[in-house]
């Protein structure tokens, strides 16, 4: 079963590295805080970051920070630059020039937009969890209680369906009870029903652990309520700030329900350029 682990693990195992990796410059510049400075400090931070690939410009001057209890989320077109700027975040790419700084010893979990499993290779629920924490069964009792999963344990992976594989990956996210959350995309292939219960559950999950998140989020229209900042990306920032609570539409609350519509938000965008199909800025209201 050796060569299981290594081949299930291969997605994470860069990821989890980073837990014992910390930035020299963010260690020194923290070195004189007093203990409220620190607990203030950014969990992650992101300053002037710019990558191109082949001549192209696919992010420029990017800067975020992620703080602990607090969730940031990206939102953007296709080709917008998120996965790459979450990519540059793990430390799976380096950015051209800029700087990423962490908390050392910071704990992080991510969760994939998708993972791709050989389906013909038989794997329990209960053995592809065991692959990130296979020395602690109550910490992955107590994640899938929470995710309320716990019946899908000893179901083959193959068998489970797309919203019950995203819970999965969560759990595996949590398992490892990190400081700093990264999702991509978490309601990926769940129903428009589902994907509230499942943003319920990672606000709930955020207050609870006090964890910072850091999430992808492809609709425009649907951002969790409870997002600090959104993050609207393509190529550069356009705009950030709090998403706009949710109106008393009768189509949302039709739809959501009055509990599941409070954590659905509509981010208004007041952009004072335009893209073109590469996303170059092609004008501008104040010319």
């Amino acid at each position: 079963m050796a060569n299981l682990d290594q081949w299930y693990d291969i997605p994470f195992r860069f990821i989890y590295k980073l837990q014992s990796e910390t930035s020299r410059d963010f260690n020194q510049a923290s070195y004189h805080m007093d203990s409220s400075q620190v607990q203030t400090a950014p969990l992650l931070s992101a300053k002037g970051i710019n990558i191109s690939f082949d001549g192209r410009k696919v992010l420029e001057n990017i800067n975020l920070e992620v703080k602990a209890g607090r969730i940031v989320t990206l939102i953007g077109p296709n080709g917008a630059g998120k996965t790459t700027m979450i990519r540059i975040v793990l430390g799976l790419l380096q950015p051209d020039s800029g700087t990423i700084k962490r908390q050392a010893s910071l704990s992080i979990g991510y969760m994939p937009q998708q993972l791709h499993i050989e389906p013909t290779l038989p794997l329990t629920v209960l053995r592809f969890l065991q692959l990130a924490r296979k020395n602690d069964p109550g910490q992955i009792d107590s994640v899938l209680e929470k995710i309320k999963i716990s019946h899908l344990l000893y179901h083959q992976i193959q068998d489970i369906s797309g919203g019950e594989m995203q819970r999965v990956l969560l759990a595996r996210a949590l398992i490892r009870k990190p400081e700093l959350l990264i999702l991509d995309e978490p309601a990926q292939g769940v129903d428009l029903a589902g994907q509230a219960e499942l943003y319920q559950l990672i606000n709930q999950i955020t207050n609870e652990q006090q964890c910072g998140v850091l999430m992808i989020s492809h609709d425009l229209h649907l951002v969790m309520s409870a997002t600090d900042e959104v993050i609207c990306l393509n190529q550069h920032i356009c705009c950030h700030g709090k998403p706009e609570q949710v109106s008393n539409d009768p189509a949302y609350l039709d739809l959501f329900g009055p509990g599941a519509a409070q954590n659905i938000a509509v981010y208004t965008h007041h952009h004072n350029h335009e893209h073109d199909l590469t996303g170059n800025v092609i004008g501008s209201e104040d010319d």
